[in-house]
């Protein structure tokens, strides 16, 4: 069961409405990280998103760095992946952060992909089970120090199975690569009280073949992924949507491009389909031009809110 210690409702407040999810900071140096968090943090994002992946820095150490850098913003895995430590390491670590910066810590657990577990030597045959499992294993393990609240968790979850386990063993879910109508479905499944925290891709690009070249770069990668292609299949999408890189129809549903007003509006959109938080990924090709775009899309109400 997920710990019914932790205020559900105060930990959307603090996450806010609108956050950051980014991979380019990652590659940076921890100072230049430290003092880019500072700023995000200083633009109204309620919470920072960072991912992990082969090459990447280690997730909980990444959000050291960050939390390090800031005062009030949130800092979330995008995910931890469970196979890349056991259950009482991230347990512990993830109450070690919360306990050391006033509970800004959210830990987001995931399942990972079939071919980069499978790249570590692990069967990734029944992933469902596996995080149960895994749940189970950070559920029974001691945390040593002060806590005055242990760190929330969320899961990354696109399918009504890890959704309702999201709901039961979690605080709640984290979708990625998803539509507003996914938020819809995934908000029916969770029921109204868990966190629901979809991520979104945003460009800020108003030419229409120049975008979606640019989507394609980003969506070629995910829709070779059994898991986001599934899900996309689920949702009504078919085999002519998700080849070459995705439809323009496709493109355009999972990357939100053109002016500030219009990317807004998707925020908005997933907002409106029960989400609580909506955590946007600015496709941006170096750490500066991240920044601009994060700093144009600040002046929003719906960030600064």
């Amino acid at each position: 069961m997920p710990d019914t210690t932790i205020d559900v409702a105060a930990l959307k407040r603090r996450m806010g409405r609108v956050g950051v999810w980014n991979s380019t900071l990652g590659g940076e140096s921890a100072s230049f990280e430290r003092d880019a968090a500072a700023e995000i943090e200083s633009l109204g994002y309620g919470t920072l998103w960072v991912g992990e992946g082969p090459k990447a820095k280690e997730a909980l150490v990444h959000s050291a760095i960050l939390l390090s850098g800031t005062r009030q913003m949130m800092i979330a895995t995008g995910i931890a992946n469970i196979w890349a430590r056991d259950a009482t390491a991230v347990a512990t670590g993830a109450n070690a952060l919360a306990e050391a910066y006033d509970g800004r810590f959210v830990l987001g657990l995931g399942v990972s992909h079939a071919p980069l577990v499978s790249a570590r030597g692990h069967d990734y045959s029944k992933p469902v089970s596996a995080m149960r499992a895994y749940l189970d294993a950070m559920d029974a393990s001691e945390y040593g120090g002060p806590l005055p609240e242990p760190a929330p968790r969320l899961l990354a979850a696109l399918r009504p199975k890890m959704l309702d386990l999201a709901a039961k063993r979690a605080q709640g879910a984290h979708p990625y690569f998803v539509t507003p109508e996914h938020t819809a479905r995934a908000r029916a499944v969770l029921g109204p009280d868990p966190v629901l925290a979809p991520e979104q891709t945003v460009l800020l690009e108003t030419d229409p073949e120049r975008a979606r070249q640019i989507a394609r770069g980003f969506t070629t990668h995910y829709l070779a992924l059994p898991n986001y292609a599934n899900n996309l299949r689920e949702l009504g999408w078919d085999d002519k949507d998700l080849a070459d890189g995705g439809s323009d129809a496709l493109v355009d549903a999972i990357v939100a491009w053109g002016d500030p007003e219009t990317i807004i509006a998707r925020v908005r959109a997933h907002l409106d389909a029960g989400a609580d938080h909506v955590c946007i990924q600015p496709l941006a090709e170096t750490s500066g031009e991240l920044l601009e775009h994060l700093r144009i899309l600040a002046q929003s109400d719906v960030v600064s809110s």
